[in-house]
């Protein structure tokens, strides 16, 4: 799959793995996934976030604040959380009793403290929900008929995949439809060469 993807969408990957190792989590999430976009820089998906009104740091940072606090309720969505507490069921409350006891984050599922208690903590891998944005990204862009998979195709993912990571772009106003009309399709050329994308294909397209 990854010989496809183009340089910015290898950079997210590994930045999403750079996040998961720093916070201790055991496996890459979709989460994981978006705050990595929200690093890059003159990229497609960069571009469509910013045109889609997450073009300031403070706007990105409200996006990353929005991922910690859904973190810190063990990854619930806040759909999630209001169903719950229509059963009577106050998540918020849960996860203040358990932090009092444990700290703060200790339903996130973060493992920071694992190597200076001296276990040796493996690479992360990908949790179920990346490897469905990973899987949605490459149908996405067969699907537009592009011809590698950007960190576009990434975006795109994620907004129509259920989860924190979808929810949180939904109300920052980042949809697939909107996406979509900022990231146009990158067709392929008489000559070989793609038009319209500032992002530089992999080396060896599959």
């Amino acid at each position: 799959m990854f010989e496809r993807f183009t340089k910015d969408a290898r950079a997210v990957v590994e930045g999403a793995y750079a996040y998961a190792e720093e916070g201790g989590s055991e496996s890459v999430d979709a989460e994981h996934l978006l705050l990595a976009l929200l690093d890059r820089e003159g990229s497609r998906g960069s571009f469509a976030l910013s045109a889609l009104g997450l073009a300031q740091p403070h706007e990105r940072e409200a996006v990353r604040r929005a991922l910690r606090e859904a973190r810190r309720r063990a990854g619930l969505t806040r759909a999630e959380a209001d169903a719950l507490a229509g059963l009577g069921i106050d998540v918020s409350e849960i996860v203040a009793r358990v932090e009092e006891v444990h700290g703060v984050g200790a339903m996130s599922g973060d493992r920071r403290g694992a190597r200076s208690r001296g276990r040796v903590r493996r690479r992360p891998g990908f949790g179920r929900g990346a490897k469905g944005v990973l899987e949605r990204a490459l149908r996405v862009a067969l699907a537009r008929r592009d011809r590698c998979v950007g960190d576009e195709h990434l975006l795109l993912a994620l907004t129509v995949l259920p989860g924190v990571a979808g929810e949180v772009l939904a109300d920052s106003g980042v949809t697939f439809a909107g996406v979509t009309r900022v990231c146009p399709p990158v067709r392929t050329d008489p000559s070989g060469g793609s038009a319209g994308s500032p992002a530089r294909p992999p080396d060896s397209v599959g």
